[in-house]
């Protein structure tokens, strides 16, 4: 019989692993919320002993950064499907891609944003997430491409991206707070950050 090591039940089970683990608590963000995960609820739904999941761990903020990462590889995912050879297209469908995963996912969104991306003007803190800086190089890229471009003005590309980014992270905190906006005046919102932004930084 194979059951998982550390089990609290004799119930039959696929071998435990890293990955389960994470499903388990990316699905217990999901549906209960970050503020009420805890590792003893994670091996519950596992049908194992806390202590058993330190196999596959260090501790729950490695969990999180786990499952951060992963979410920041879906939002990287969903940004190379946009080849707009115009580079403000891409900047503008960046920025929609990022406020809808925000908006279908935000418990996730919440858990992505534990751990910053790596930035030239912050010091390093050891918790700069390498999928986080990948999701930030995206939109960074095209800015530097309408720079170039001589669509944008000659601007410090970091500092228009992380306005950019200002902006439109703002924009899916304030459609997360609940105010009951229907999807017209979501898109209408969106639509004037980030026109509002990009026009701010045209040549």
């Amino acid at each position: 019989m194979v059951t998982y090591a550390g089990a609290m039940t004799s119930t039959v089970r696929d071998p435990l692993t890293r990955e389960a683990v994470l499903a388990a608590t990316r699905t217990l963000i999901i549906a209960d919320g970050l503020d009420k995960l805890s590792l003893r609820r994670v091996a519950r739904e596992l049908g194992v002993t806390a202590p058993a999941l330190y196999a596959y761990m260090a501790d729950k903020r490695d969990l999180l950064r786990a499952v951060a990462e992963s979410a920041f590889d879906e939002l990287v995912e969903q940004f190379e499907v946009v080849d707009d050879p115009d580079p403000l297209e891409r900047i503008a469908a960046y920025s929609r891609i990022y406020i809808r995963y925000a908006l279908a996912n935000p418990e996730l969104f919440r858990t992505m944003f534990i751990f910053p991306p790596e930035l030239a003007l912050s010091s390093p803190t050891g918790e700069e997430l390498p999928a986080a800086t990948r999701a930030f190089d995206r939109p960074r890229e095209a800015v530097e491409a309408a720079i170039a471009a001589g669509l944008l003005r000659d601007v410090d590309p970091l500092i228009a991206s992380l306005t950019l980014w200002t902006a439109t992270h703002g924009a899916a905190d304030v459609l997360l707070m609940g105010f009951g906006f229907d999807e017209a005046g979501t898109e209408l919102l969106v639509d004037s950050v980030v026109t509002t932004v990009v026009n701010g930084l045209r040549a």
